[in-house]
C-alpha cells in the first residue's frame, strides 16, 4: 500500500520543515505524521515569494500558463492512486470517492487552464479618434483557505483559478488533512511552475488569516469554510478593503413532489447523502416530501441507509467510512438526541458504530419538527431529515425558512412544478432530479448566509481579476 506522504511547507518553490501538530488516521485514531506550522518569517517569506511570482507569471502568456496548468492536471491523473490512498488515510472516505475527487479537481483544473486563454476585454464604440477598452487584468496576490472535508477538488478551486487568471497564491490548507494540499501542490511544482507563484503553508488558522489578510501584497481572500469563520474573515478582509470570495456553510433542503418515483427517489438521496459521510456542505439534509408519497419514500430511504456498509475507506466493499473527527461525532450525538426529545422518529442509524475510530450510521429522521437544532443548524454529518408537507408552496416555504443558500435540490416530472421551483428556492445552485451541484463549467457559490462570490464556470475565473477601463484619444 501506498505510505502517507511527507508534509512540508511550500515557499519560493522550496519545501520547508517545521514542528506542528499530529495528522490523525480518522479509522483507527493512528498517528499518520506531523503537519508543520509556519511562523511569522515564513509568512512573511511566502509574502515576498508570492509577490515575486506574480509579477513574473502575471507577464506569462496565457498559453504558457495554460500548458503548465495542464501538466499539473496530467502528473494528478498519473498519481491518483497515491494520492486517492493518502485522502483516504487522512479524511476517511471511501478509495472510490477519493478517486473520483482526484478526477473531479484535474477537471477542474484543466477548464480553468483552458478558460484562461480567453479572459477577454472589450472594445466600447465612441465618437472618432477616441478609443474606450475594457481591459481584466489578474488581481494580484491571493490568500486562500481551504478545508478539511475536500482536501484536494477544494485547494484545486482555488489554486486552478487564481493561476489561470494570472495571479499568485499563497494557499493555507487544512492541517487535520494537509496531504492533498501538498500533492497538489507538488504536481505543480514538478510542471515547471515558477517559484513563488504557488506557496503553502499551514499553522493555527486563526493567526495566519489575521496576519496575512491585513498585508498590503495580499489582494483577494477566498476562503470555504463555516458560516461564523467566513464572517469574520469577510469583516477582516473588508476592514482593509480587500474583495472576498465566501463559500460558506449550507442546510440543502430536497423538495420532492408526488409525481416522481418514491422508491426509486428515495434511494437515490439515500446514496446521495451518503457520499463522504454527509460531511458536505452542499449535502442533501432537508427533504420536504409531499405526503401522498411520504411513507413510501420514508421507508425507501431508510431502508438503504441500513444496507450500506460502513468501515475504513481502504477496504473497497466499504460504502461509507468514518467521519473525519471527533467534532463530528459529538455533533451528531447531540443533533439527534434533540430530535428525538421532539418527536422525530429514528428510522435507521442513531448511534455510534464501535469505539474505535469515528465511524457513525447513516441516520434517517422521520417527522422532524421545525423547532429540532438539526432543522436550523448545519449537521454536516450523515443526517438526513424528513418532513411531510402538503404541497409544494409549504415545500417551497420551508427550504426557504434558514439563513442558508448555498444549495438545493427538488425531484419532480412537472415542467410548471420545475419552473416553480428554479425561480422559488432561495439558493445560489439547484439541481433538479439530480444530486450534482457543481462541475468545473458552471458557477457555484451560495445566496444569504452562505456567501457570495463564485467558484467555477468564467464568473469564477472573473473573481480573480479587476478591471481597467483605457480611454485614449487619438486625434
Amino acid at each position: 500500500m501506498t505510505s502517507y506522504p511527507d508534509l512540508g511547507l511550500f515557499i519560493g518553490g522550496e519545501w520547508k520543515k517545521a514542528d506542528g501538530q499530529p495528522v490523525l488516521n480518522p479509522a483507527d485514531d493512528t498517528i499518520l505524521g506531523t503537519v508543520p506550522h509556519a511562523t511569522r518569517a515564513d509568512l512573511d517569506a511566502a509574502l515576498d515569494a508570492a509577490e515575486t511570482g506574480f509579477r513574473i507569471w502575471s507577464r506569462t502568456s496565457p498559453s504558457k500558463r495554460a500548458e503548465i496548468i495542464s501538466k499539473a492536471a496530467g502528473l494528478m491523473r498519473e498519481r491518483i492512486e497515491e494520492l486517492a490512498v493518502a485522502m483516504t488515510l487522512e479524511q476517511g472516505k471511501p478509495i472510490a470517492q477519493s478517486r473520483a475527487e482526484i478526477l473531479r479537481a484535474c477537471e477542474i483544473i484543466e477548464w480553468d487552464a483552458q478558460e484562461g486563454r480567453r479572459v477577454y476585454g472589450r472594445i466600447i464604440p465612441s465618437e472618432p479618434g477616441m478609443r474606450h477598452s475594457v481591459l481584466r487584468q489578474p488581481i494580484g496576490v491571493v490568500a486562500a483557505f481551504s478545508p478539511w472535508n475536500f482536501p484536494t477538488s477544494s485547494p484545486s478551486r482555488k489554486v486552478g483559478g487564481a493561476l489561470s487568471a494570472g495571479c499568485s497564491i499563497i494557499l493555507k490548507a487544512s492541517e487535520e488533512t494537509p496531504a492533498g494540499a501538498v500533492q497538489l501542490v507538488k504536481a505543480f511544482a514538478d510542471a515547471g511552475l515558477p517559484p513563488g507563484v504557488l506557496n503553502l503553508v499551514f499553522g493555527k488558522p486563526a493567526e495566519i488569516s489575521e496576519y496575512l489578510i491585513p498585508q498590503p501584497a495580499v489582494r483577494l481572500v477566498t476562503f470555504t469554510g463555516s458560516v461564523p469563520v467566513g464572517k469574520h474573515l469577510t469583516a477582516l478582509a473588508g476592514a482593509h478593503m480587500k474583495p472576498a470570495i465566501m463559500e460558506l456553510g449550507g442546510h440543502s433542503p430536497v423538495i420532492v413532489c408526488d409525481d416522481v418515483d418514491p422508491l426509486a427517489s428515495g434511494v437515490s438521496s439515500a446514496l446521495a447523502k451518503s457520499r463522504n459521510a454527509g460531511q458536505v456542505c452542499v449535502s442533501p439534509t432537508r427533504f420536504f416530501v409531499e405526503e401522498a408519497i411520504y411513507d413510501r419514500f420514508s421507508e425507501a430511504m431508510a431502508a438503504k441507509a441500513a444496507s450500506l456498509k460502513i468501515g475504513n475507506g481502504l477496504d473497497a466493499a466499504n460504502d461509507m467510512g468514518p467521519l473525519a473527527n471527533e467534532r463530528r461525532l459529538a455533533a451528531m450525538e447531540t443533533l439527534v438526541a434533540d430530535a428525538r426529545e421532539k418527536g422525530a422518529r429514528v428510522l435507521a442509524g442513531g448511534n455510534r458504530i464501535g469505539n474505535r475510530g469515528n465511524f457513525y450510521p447513516l441516520t434517517v429522521l422521520a417527522d422532524v419538527p421545525d423547532d429540532a437544532r438539526a432543522m436550523r443548524e448545519e449537521p454536516f454529518g450523515p443526517l438526513a431529515l424528513l418532513s411531510r408537507v402538503k404541497n409544494i408552496d409549504e415545500a417551497i416555504e420551508k427550504a426557504n425558512s434558514v439563513a442558508y443558500g448555498l444549495a438545493g435540490y427538488a425531484f419532480t416530472n412537472s415542467a410548471r412544478k420545475a419552473d416553480r421551483l428554479a425561480e422559488s428556492v432561495d439558493v445560489g445552485n439547484l439541481s433538479i432530479n439530480h444530486f450534482v451541484a457543481s462541475s468545473a463549467e458552471t458557477p457555484f457559490g451560495g445566496v444569504k448566509d452562505s456567501g457570495f462570490g463564485r467558484e467555477g464556470g468564467i464568473e469564477g475565473l472573473q473573481g480573480y481579476t479587476v478591471v481597467k477601463n483605457v480611454s485614449h484619444l487619438t486625434a
